[in-house]
């Protein structure tokens, strides 16, 4: 997509993260047609649950795009993609961590000099293991993306990371505060990773509460907007000045998270 900015011609793209929660639960629900209109120039999926011998990558190539899978081990479980109409340099599988890798966490790929990453971050709400998972994965992603910085400076970083960061991006915060998700040493964790360099793209440009990407499917939750807002496309500072726009996009209902996006001129 071209735009003219001050009689300067500058190529945006844009890039959608959507954590599907089920890739082929989401094609059954026309994810197909949504992508015909919306199209994005990269999708960044999240809990496909599948591989990708278990459903029709067809269908991607008919609308143009590249696409990398990254599954877990276990069957139904976690994984990620990414879809591209632009020709990624290099696909990186996994952070080379077998303990996160297994379960198909991390996928990048590398146009120029930007790097894209579909993340899905693990969630603790299934007990005190699963969240002290969730605290090591974080420590040991950071330290990931702060060595991967030296030779690729350039990170967009997109997905599910599972953590609401302010009071503003959550629903009743007081009510939330010792859940998993909107717990003080998760909130803290984002503290640190945008005072390291990282962006927020969305309050970049939306500075408005009520903004969610995920709602529970108990007691009407989406009906209500009682949401959290958990799925982000951090980039690095030194994007910040290629920002264009960034939005979610609450209507969209494929999954019980929405598409979020943002728009960057590459």
């Amino acid at each position: 997509m071209l735009r003219r900015y001050n009689k300067l011609t500058i190529e945006v793209k844009k890039i959608i993260s959507y954590n599907l929660n089920g890739i082929r639960a989401a094609l059954g629900k026309d994810l197909i047609g949504w992508l015909k209109v919306e199209n994005p120039d990269m999708l960044c999926i999240q809990e496909t649950k599948a591989s990708s011998d278990q459903f029709d990558t067809r269908i991607f190539e008919e609308l143009g795009y590249e696409h990398y899978w990254f599954s877990a081990e276990k069957k139904g479980y976690s994984g990620v993609g990414i879809l591209t109409k632009l020709k990624p340099d290099k696909i990186i599988y996994g952070m080379d961590n077998p303990t996160y890798d297994s379960e198909g966490r991390v996928l990048q790929a590398d146009f120029g000099d930007v790097s894209l990453i579909s993340v899905y971050f693990p969630s603790g709400t299934s007990g005190d293991a699963r969240q002290d998972f969730k605290m090591d994965f974080l420590e040991d992603f950071h330290k990931y993306l702060k060595n991967l910085r030296k030779t690729r400076p350039n990170l967009i970083v997109s997905g599910d990371y599972n953590i609401c960061h302010k009071p503003i991006d959550i629903n009743y915060p007081k009510k939330h505060e010792q859940m998993s998700g909107y717990l003080p040493e998760e909130r803290a964790w984002v503290d640190q990773f945008v005072a390291d360099g990282f962006v927020d793209t969305f309050r970049e440009f939306n500075k408005e509460s009520n903004q969610y990407s995920w709602w529970s499917y108990r007691s009407g939750a989406r009906p209500k907007n009682l949401g959290w807002r958990i799925d982000y496309h951090m980039v690095t500072d030194s994007l910040k000045s290629k920002l264009v726009n960034a939005k979610i996009l609450q209507q969209v209902v494929h999954s019980d998270h929405c598409p979020v996006v943002v728009e960057i001129d590459f």
